[in-house]
C-alpha cells in the first residue's frame, strides 16, 4: 500500500528541515506563536545548552501548555515562554542579535478556533522581528487559514510580504500548488 505524501510531506516539515540547517547551538531564536510548544521545544532542542528561546502567546492555556512540554523535557534553563502578544518581541531582544524567528498563524491546535491571530498585529511582528534578526538570519512563517479564520490575515499578509525591503531581505513563498481545500502556505525570510 502507498504511502499518502500529503502525511508525509508537511509546511511544518519543510520549516523544520530549514530551521535545523540555521540554527546552531548557542542561537537566540524567538517562537512568536507558542501554541502547544512544539516549535518551542524543537528550537530549545536546537540551540542548545548555551542558546536561548523566547516564545510569545497571548492565550493563558497556550503558554502553560508550551511550560508544561518545556519542564518534561528538561528545558526550562533555554526556554521561556512569555504571556505577551508577539508584537512586542522588540521588548524581549535586542536587534541584531536573533538567529530564527518562526510563526504560526492561525489558531491554538485544540483550542477554541474562534481566538486566531490578527492582520495588524502579526504585520506588527514581523516588522518588529525583521529588525530583531541577525544578518543571516532567518524568520519562518506558516499561514493557515480558512474555516473560523478566514482568508483575511492571508490576504493581508502575502499583501505585505512584497513590499519588504529586497534590499535587505529575501522572501520566499512555497505553497503547496496541487492541495485541495486550504493548504498552509510556507514561507520563508532570509536577512542579508
Amino acid at each position: 500500500m502507498k504511502n499518502d505524501p500529503r502525511k508525509h510531506f508537511s509546511a511544518l516539515q519543510i520549516i523544520h528541515k530549514i530551521l535545523r540547517e540555521h540554527v546552531q547551538p548557542g542561537d537566540i531564536c524567538i517562537d512568536a506563536t507558542a501554541g502547544r510548544g512544539k516549535d518551542t521545544l524543537f528550537l530549545a532542542e536546537l540551540v542548545g545548552e548555551t542558546g536561548h528561546v523566547t516564545a510569545f502567546d497571548i492565550q493563558e492555556a497556550a503558554v502553560e501548555s508550551t511550560r508544561a512540554l518545556l519542564a518534561e523535557h528538561g528545558m526550562t534553563d533555554r526556554a521561556e515562554a512569555v504571556l505577551d502578544s508577539h508584537a512586542h518581541m522588540a521588548q524581549y531582544a535586542q536587534p541584531g542579535t536573533v538567529s530564527a524567528i518562526t510563526f504560526n498563524f492561525g489558531w491554538l491546535p485544540g483550542g477554541d478556533h474562534n481566538v486566531f491571530t490578527r492582520p495588524e498585529s502579526s504585520i506588527a511582528a514581523i516588522e518588529a522581528g525583521l529588525e530583531l534578526l541577525r544578518d543571516e538570519g532567518i524568520m519562518t512563517l506558516i499561514l493557515y487559514y480558512g474555516r473560523e479564520t478566514g482568508f483575511e490575515e492571508r490576504d493581508a499578509l502575502l499583501a505585505y510580504l512584497p513590499t519588504i525591503d529586497s534590499d535587505r531581505y529575501t522572501v520566499i513563498e512555497m505553497p503547496f500548488v496541487n492541495r485541495p481545500n486550504c493548504p498552509p502556505i510556507p514561507i520563508v525570510i532570509l536577512k542579508g
